[in-house]
């Protein structure tokens, strides 16, 4: 079975996969103060508690790279197997259509690669977690660009810890889009803003594409957002996890 670990700045992603049947999944913190140890005692307590006995190939991709060598460390000593990182002199198959390909995040190439694995192209992605990251694919299969922008949560926490008056709010639309207290109007303000914003940059993108696209979300938040949306949207929470599946297997044996 294969181990798939997708490091994000706020949740480790751990997803273990026997060919394409995804067996379990579950969540760790990101802490780049803890050891190979610590990470060592919680991938074991993951495995154990969803009776995963055999692993037998690994990968990782990170946005964290102070954690790559750890996790690296923490799986060899659990999994008795050496994991292949997503990075330069990796095959995935994607053709990207940067300034610098170099500078591209390690989560954005297994999103982009798992969309061209499963959808119709040309697509649109969205990944909803402490940044939220727009990809486009054009029909071809290629990553031509897309947008970063501050994450749900990221503002919400930024708006709580700089103001006095405004308390922390749990991820969900309100009743009515008008809001009539202080946290339906933050709901508004960060569930259907972000959704609007969704709406709104698919069809700009769509314009600049000059063809429809197929419009897929992932990540912590994505099931909200899309939720709010009046976009027709595809939901994949295991996007990342098939993405590195793709990767391991394209770099098999090498």
């Amino acid at each position: 079975m294969l181990l798939a670990v997708d490091v994000g700045n706020t949740n480790i992603v751990l997803g273990v996969l026997d060919d394409k049947k995804m067996i379990c999944s579950g969540r760790l913190s990101t802490n780049v103060n803890e050891t190979e140890i610590e990470y060592s005692m919680k991938l074991k307590t993951f495995l154990e508690v969803n009776g995963v006995t055999d692993i037998d190939g690994a990968i990782i991709s990170s946005v964290v790279p102070a954690l790559v060598r750890t996790l690296l460390k923490s799986v060899k000593l659990v999994c008795a197997v050496d994991a292949v990182v997503v990075g330069p002199g990796i095959k995935t198959g994607l053709n990207i259509k940067l300034d610098n390909p170099a500078e591209m995040g390690a989560d954005i190439v297994v999103g982009d690669v798992a969309v061209i694995n499963k959808y119709p192209l040309p697509a649109i992605v969205f990944d909803f977690g402490t940044a939220t990251t727009a990809s486009v694919i054009d029909k071809s299969g290629a990553h031509i660009g897309g947008a970063i922008m501050c994450g749900v949560k990221t503002a919400i926490n930024s708006l709580s810890s700089g103001t006095a008056q405004l308390p922390q709010i749990d991820i969900s639309a309100p009743s009515k889009i008008i809001g009539r207290n202080t946290i339906d109007a933050m709901k508004c303000g960060s569930v259907i803003g972000t959704a609007a914003m969704l709406e709104g940059l698919v069809a700009r993108f769509e314009k600049e594409l000059g063809e429809k696209a197929t419009v897929v979300v992932t990540g912590g938040l994505g099931k909200a957002i899309a939720k709010a949306s009046n976009l027709e949207v595809i939901v994949d929470d295991d996007l990342l996890i098939d993405g590195l599946r793709i990767i391991y297997e394209k770099n098999k044996g090498n």
